[in-house]
């Protein structure tokens, strides 16, 4: 066994005999705890939602080039709207 592979596996055995004997806390929840605890979970879920949705982009375009398909084939487009200030 290496020494840092021993140093760890100690490390964890230290981290479950206190996990393991921790007393109780009896401690007060503020409410301005429980609204920090909020904003930090929905902070947390939008973050998430952003990745997966730009994953989920990179990945359709993937799958799109591989099968040959192309996005912008059923888009139309407006012709170019040109304005002349000639005041003859």
């Amino acid at each position: 066994m290496k020494k840092s592979e021993r140093i760890f596996l100690i490390l964890m055995l230290v981290l479950a005999f206190n996990i393991g004997f921790m007393g109780h806390a009896f401690a007060y929840i503020d409410p301005s705890v429980t609204s920090y605890a909020i904003q930090a979970i929905a902070a947390v879920v939008v973050a998430v939602g952003a990745v997966a949705a730009i994953w989920w982009r990179k990945a359709k375009k993937k799958v799109a080039d591989k099968l040959g398909i192309d996005e912008n084939s059923k888009k139309s487009t407006e012709a170019d709207v040109v304005e002349d200030d000639d005041d003859d």
